[in-house]
């Protein structure tokens, strides 16, 4: 068994398979993407634990582990030989102490050979917070709702440009309709964490396109240093037709229950008005869902040139599209962008 710090344990990590002996609560809050969780403590074993080592001390508190411990060390370790296909594991649990050291060397005892996180999961987020405040070279897509920017930035990214899909890996679409037809949200912890590991694959001396976005998505923040970051990043603007527009939303939320859309809308009512609700939601019970995307385009296309007036970039571009197309928008979107720069990947 040896110690290592985060970015070797990182690296390592590419091949082979860590593992987190945190509490099943820790890990849910958040944890490094793709780490397994063998909990030796269940939730309320660990407050046991913890309770016991405030009000008594240490040796009470470690005594108290050993007894809930002992009885699952067998299972324990089977789940880490499972894990361990080649014989290596990666462990850490919150601060590279007593947890970790203990199951590395019960799963070394089986015969596997472990390396333990030094400061474990908190030094892994002391390394994620302050690697998102090193220069990028960010691009950022907006646009007025329906202007189906996901879509381009997926056509840019078919045509070898990098992106960073900030509202995939927070299972939100980022309006009140955002969580529709999408998995459950990740922690905003973890969210953080699942931008950092898509970013590994980034080279941050190239062009990376965002879209543009709130602090938060949906309930996940993105982190501070990341937004400001985008905030100050030049910017591309895309403008399509409105009814390109009501026919990308009815596209994206046609199938989706009507009584979800319905709870949706009235999520608004508040700024989007008595009258306005009571009217959309007849429409959609009607059916009528392009008249529904209509309305709703009203009320988001106020908030979006109300936001675009409070966190005016540094530098913006403008462009207008015939077209719904999301390669023939990215397309012309690259083409400017690298008349006036040179192409950047």
């Amino acid at each position: 068994m040896r110690t290592v710090a985060i970015t070797e344990f990182l690296q390592l990590n590419n091949s082979i398979p860590a593992v987190d002996v945190r509490s099943p609560g820790e890990f849910s809050a958040g944890h490094i993407p793709n780490a397994h969780s063998i909990p030796v403590f269940t939730n309320d074993e660990r407050a046991v634990v913890g309770t016991l080592y405030k009000q008594q001390g240490k040796k009470e508190a470690i005594e108290k582990g050993l007894e809930l411990v002992g009885p699952k060390m067998l299972a324990l370790a089977k789940q880490a030989e499972h894990i361990a296909s080649e014989g290596e594991l990666l462990v850490h649990c919150w601060r590279g102490g007593m947890r970790s050291n203990r199951m590395a060397w019960l799963f070394e005892h089986l015969g596997l050979s472990c390396v333990v996180l030094e400061g474990g999961y908190k030094a892994y987020r002391n390394h994620i917070l302050k690697s998102f405040t090193a220069p990028l070279n960010l691009m950022v897509l907006s646009g007025p709702t329906g202007t189906g920017k996901t879509d381009v930035l997926y056509a840019m990214k078919s045509l070898g440009e990098q992106v960073l899909d900030l509202e995939g890996l927070a299972n939100h679409k980022g309006s009140a309709f955002g969580g529709l037809g999408m998995p459950a949200q990740p922690s905003s912890e973890q969210f953080q964490n699942n931008i950092f590991a898509a970013m590994q694959s980034l080279n941050p001396q190239k062009r990376i396109w965002v879209e543009s976005e709130s602090l938060t998505i949906g309930r996940a923040y993105l982190p501070v240093t990341l937004w400001n970051a985008m905030n100050a990043a030049p910017s591309v603007e895309l403008i399509v037709p409105k009814q390109m527009r009501i026919q990308h939303l009815v596209n994206q939320y046609g199938t989706v229950d009507v009584q979800l859309l319905a709870e949706s809308i009235k999520k608004i009512q508040q700024n989007f008005g008595g009258n306005r609700v009571k009217e959309s939601l007849e429409l959609l019970e009607a059916g009528n869902l392009a008249s529904v995307a209509d309305m709703l385009l009203d009320y988001y296309d106020k908030r979006y040139q109300f936001g675009r007036t409070k966190h005016a970039r540094a530098s913006i571009v403008s462009l207008e599209s015939p077209s719904g197309d999301a390669l023939v928008n990215a397309k012309m979107i690259l083409n400017h962008i690298n008349n006036l720069n040179g192409p950047t990947h």
